[in-house]
């Protein structure tokens, strides 16, 4: 299945010049999502990892059911205010300003090795924000994983060392 017949191209979204990766059709289309899914666990099938974290919303579209299907937990990645426990922050800059992320103090234990779970690899703020915060709290990154990659912006180049997964290239 070529998953890439799913995705759909948005002209000037969010704003004038930008070509958005619309993931909308696969996600309607369930054969094509599971499929998505799937290939998106096989390629991390090599990399040892004890849990998969992920940035809310569209991370966790993909994040959840690679957990379920891969039998380990799932660790939300939020905006500040959105987790009802005890939670650590990193703070990091953006082309204009700043944002944070935050998950659960005990999501992660010291050592424990993590699959960062994304959609869309574009420039790497975000994702690279989640790896940071992954080792505030003493996990290690294992690998990233995403299913498309826009490697023309060169996001990869943000994620240090760490193994970098991605189903669709643009």
């Amino acid at each position: 299945m070529n998953l890439a017949d799913y995705i759909r191209d948005v002209e000037d979204f969010p704003v004038e010049g930008i070509v958005f990766k619309d993931i909308t059709p696969l996600l309607q289309a369930p054969r094509a999502f599971q499929s998505a899914v799937d290939q998106m666990l096989e390629q991390a099938s090599p990399v040892d990892y004890d849990v998969i974290a992920a940035p809310d919303a569209r991370g966790f579209i993909f994040g959840v059911p690679m957990a379920l299907r891969a039998g380990v937990p799932f660790v939300p990645i939020r905006k500040p205010g959105k987790l009802p426990y005890s939670t650590v922050g990193y703070d990091y800059e953006l082309e204009y300003g700043s944002d944070r992320l935050e998950m659960h103090i005990d999501a992660v234990p010291s050592g424990q090795r993590v699959l960062l779970v994304d959609d869309l690899l574009a420039t790497g703020g975000t994702i690279r924000a989640c790896g940071e915060l992954i080792r505030k709290q003493g996990g290690v990154v294992a690998a990233y994983s995403f299913l498309i990659e826009l490697g023309f912006l060169e996001g990869r180049s943000k994620l240090g060392d760490a193994q970098v997964k991605r189903v669709l290239s643009y």
